[in-house]
């Protein structure tokens, strides 16, 4: 039979029953085993320098505790409830206790959980965002592509459901990759805003040794210490900016997949999805639908729902350390960042496969008289006819010509002429205003203002957001060699002589060697 485990606490005589073993505690171990244990092993080799620095330990020491530390894995260690009250925190602190030949007695003293977790947190936070920009940047990259390739297709542009001026897809698409650049700089800045280490805060007012806050930060790849020790355990308020962050983004791609979703409506076929990305109708053989589409949409809808649960989780609670913030509001965070990575995944690889049908989009710009605002510009540039009566001319004109059936190009100049008349103008030449106003590539070139669907500003926009995109990569390696960098300084301090292995004393005081991982 194992020894009994030393008591945690005087306080109570046992550990939690199994009710809040089973529907709590073990998930809850389970879940940081598996996203967080990496995290804690860190802060914990932080916390050795840390020890080492103020002479409370000896380096000797401090090298056995990381040791056992770097031999944890994600099946190392086990709820227990009574040998570590099925707490992860406490868990690692009896696994690096059970390999030690002797103990070492200043180790852990004037320590809390508290901002053990939340530093470990808002470290997994900070991972979960720079995963999800990873992803976001290949969709901007597709989204540029894509752009560069279609800046000078016609296809009509849409206000109010009807169909309003010429565009391209690559105007269209550059919208979208402005919208993610946009997204990338506010994920950039909440990253920043979020990168505040919570460590020495200790349970709410700070601790009692002189703990080098600064240097722990930054050994940790923080770029600061959490500057109030109460905020640093109290508050969540990253989680809630992070989902916010999602929820905006899913609230858009929404919109632009409604569009993905029109055009491949069968009364449009502007797009085409390959095979692979369709589906079938089981009752009607003519149809090829694109549920994928319908999926991307459906899913943005969850990132709102994960954001209100963050919030709802914090509302109403007092500001300090509390389960129910640092626990239960943060449950869905994984689910929330998983389901915004599905979602962009997914999106990038329909706009990787995605083909436009140039007939068509055409077709609809030569069909429908979006030249109507061209023809009023003209009449009031070129004829001297007021602004507001311009548009009436155009407007009845465009009455007219479709009463007869006349197509907007060539176009009817007597009926143009007719709708002049009727408010007392003569038009010197009303074939040559309509021949330019309903040319459909012309719809194009006089867009000549900056930022406009005109191809040659198209390019210039995604030449501005191709450099765009490769400032932003290189500002996520930026924050990521950060992290990697307090990394390798932790275990320089730790393992001084060897940068690659370190020795593990057996319980026969073997040495055995470890390869570290980050």
């Amino acid at each position: 039979m194992p020894e009994p485990a030393p008591e945690l606490s005087g306080r109570i005589s046992g550990g939690p029953g199994r009710l809040l073993h089973d529907e709590v505690l073990a998930p809850q171990f389970r879940f940081e085993s598996r996203y967080l244990l990496r995290h804690y092993v860190a802060i914990e080799k932080t916390l050795a320098a840390e020890y080492v620095r103020m002479d409370l330990i000896t380096p000797e020491e401090a090298h056995r505790i990381a040791a056992r530390l770097d031999s944890v894995g994600p099946d190392t260690l086990s709820a227990r409830p009574d040998a570590n009250m099925s707490d992860i925190a406490f868990a690692l602190e009896r696994h690096v206790e059970a390999g030690l030949d002797r103990p070492v007695v200043r180790w852990h003293a004037d320590r809390s959980r508290n901002d053990l977790q939340a530093c470990a947190q808002v470290m997994y936070g900070r991972d979960q965002l720079a995963r999800f920009a990873t992803a976001l940047l290949e969709l901007g990259t597709v989204v540029h592509r894509l752009a560069e390739e279609t800046c000078d297709l016609p296809m009509p542009g849409y206000t109010h459901f009807q169909a309003a001026q010429v565009i391209t897809p690559g105007f269209y698409l550059s919208a979208l990759s402005e919208h993610l650049l946009h997204t990338h700089d506010r994920l950039l800045r909440t990253y920043d805003g979020i990168d505040a280490c919570p460590l020495g805060a200790g349970a709410m007012a700070g601790q009692e040794l002189p703990w080098d806050r600064d240097r722990m930060a930054r050994l940790l790849g923080f770029a600061r210490p959490q500057p109030n020790a109460l905020t640093a355990v109290a508050s969540r308020r990253w989680s809630a900016e992070l989902t916010a962050e999602l929820s905006l983004l899913g609230t858009a791609l929404s919109r632009f997949t409604t569009d993905l979703l029109t055009w491949g409506g069968s009364e449009y076929g502007f797009i085409e999805l390959p095979d692979e990305l369709s589906g079938i109708s089981s009752a009607m053989p003519q149809k090829k639908n694109y549920p994928v589409l319908e999926r991307i949409r459906g899913r943005t809808a969850h990132l709102t729902a994960f954001h209100f649960d963050v919030l709802l989780g914090q509302r109403n609670t007092p500001f300090c350390n509390l389960v129910e913030v640092s626990k239960e509001a943060g449950t869905h965070l994984l689910n929330a960042f998983d389901s915004a990575h599905g979602t962009v995944r997914l999106l990038t690889e329909v706009l990787r496969r995605l083909t436009f049908r140039a007939d068509r989009m055409r077709a609809v710009c030569a069909r429908e008289f979006l030249g109507g605002f061209s023809l009023a510009n003209a009449l009031t540039l070129t004829e001297g006819v007021p602004w507001r009566t311009a548009q009436v001319v155009a407007g009845k004109y465009v009455v007219l010509a479709a009463a007869a059936g006349a197509a907007p190009a060539p176009g009817e100049p007597a009926l143009l002429a007719e709708a002049a008349a009727g408010h007392g103008i003569t038009l010197a030449e009303p074939a040559r205003l309509l021949a330019e106003a309903f040319d459909v590539d012309r719809g194009l070139e006089r867009m000549v203002s900056a930022g406009s669907a005109r191809p040659a500003a198209v390019r210039t926009a995604l030449h501005d957001q191709r450099e765009a995109l490769a400032r932003i990569g290189a500002d996520w390696e930026g924050r990521a060699a950060a992290i990697r960098a307090g990394a390798e300084d932790n275990d320089r301090a730790l393992y001084p002589a060897d940068p690659t292995t370190h020795g593990e004393e057996d319980g026969d005081g073997a040495r055995t060697h470890v390869q570290r991982t980050h």
